[in-house]
């Protein structure tokens, strides 16, 4: 799954402590009046999380909003977890610690505030590439320069269909119940190194060539394998996808890489026998997997959206003109 590697804010959200809890297990309702736990359930927000700043601790509309926006700049949702201790592990043997890496534990947070934030939901999709694989061959044995990768179509693939649901070309500032659509294409990948998990950015999309796009993804990712990333290069991205096509598997629910409401997740291509016209045939077939935020976005757009993406890949004639 992907992360974003900003460098995230201290935490200063700390749960209230509950201490009128019985022996039962029962927890009181936290003080909240009508309105604030409507909003707090259109935000998705756990008002036990949230410290109520009115009369007798009552939480108030605009604690909750505050709480957002904290989670929003960054760390709040791992404030929330870190007050949970562990049990002592080496009490059943021999344990060792490391300590997270800079980008570990930057990731860390940011996974963290974005699964907290973030309704998750997946749904799975197929596109037959064999025409497309076949084109794409074809255009690199044709052309010299930067190999033409499959990963590298995807990303100038999702740009027309992005033109076409806005919605996941977006973010959603919970505190104003706004949804602010960018008129920009900045598409994150996903990149995997020695040192954790990437996500450079390949801006203005729209405006380059696959083949640009294939050198800059080639050139970003050296150099994220080699730590010579700047941190504004891993900033801003629109929409981003996370090939393991490489490594192998058939599906997977990656992590929506938080303000963005979208990510599309690539499996590796498998082969499948298929009856067309009576004959049986081998056609390639690339699994899909896109995790969005159910605030913003339905299933039925995000059937609409796999689909569109599918009929685009199954169409490489169409897919030159769009790109």
């Amino acid at each position: 799954s992907a992360a974003p590697v900003v460098p995230a804010s201290p935490a200063t959200i700390v749960p209230s402590p509950v201490s009128d809890e019985g022996a039962s297990g029962f927890r009181p309702p936290p003080p909240a009046g009508p309105a604030t736990r409507r909003l707090a359930r259109e935000l998705g927000v756990d008002l036990y999380q949230v410290q109520g700043t009115g009369p007798g601790g009552r939480i108030t509309k605009e604690d909750v909003k505050a709480y957002v926006r904290r989670l929003t700049q960054g760390g709040g949702a791992t404030a929330a977890t870190s007050q949970t201790p562990l049990p002592d592990f080496s009490q059943w043997g021999p344990v060792e610690r490391e300590r997270l890496s800079k980008l570990g534990r930057s990731a860390a947070a940011n996974l963290s505030t974005a699964w907290h934030v973030i309704p998750h939901v997946t749904q799975h999709d197929e596109a037959d590439i064999t025409d497309l694989e076949r084109a794409r061959r074809q255009f690199d044995e044709a052309r010299d320069g930067a190999k033409v990768t499959m990963t590298a179509v995807l990303i100038k693939a999702v740009v027309p269909v992005l033109r076409a649901y806005p919605k996941f070309n977006a973010s959603f500032d919970a505190a104003a119940g706004e949804i602010v659509y960018k008129r920009y294409y900045h598409i994150g990948c996903a990149v995997d190194t020695p040192h954790g998990l990437v996500v450079p950015v390949i801006r203005d999309v729209d405006k380059k060539s696959v083949r640009e796009v294939a050198k800059e993804l080639r050139d970003l990712a050296a150099r994220a394998r080699d730590r010579k990333l700047e941190l504004s290069e891993m900033q801003g991205a629109s929409f981003t996808i996370t090939n393991l096509g490489g490594i192998g598997g058939t599906a997977f629910t990656p992590i929506v890489n938080f303000p963005e409401v979208a990510i599309l997740g690539v499996a590796r291509s498998q082969p499948r026998l298929q009856v067309r016209d009576g004959e049986v045939v081998e056609r390639l077939w690339l699994p899909l997997s896109l995790s969005y935020d159910h605030r913003v976005i339905n299933g039925a757009d995000a059937a609409r959206f796999l689909r569109a993406l599918a009929v685009l890949l199954e169409q490489p004639f169409r897919l030159l003109i769009d790109l």
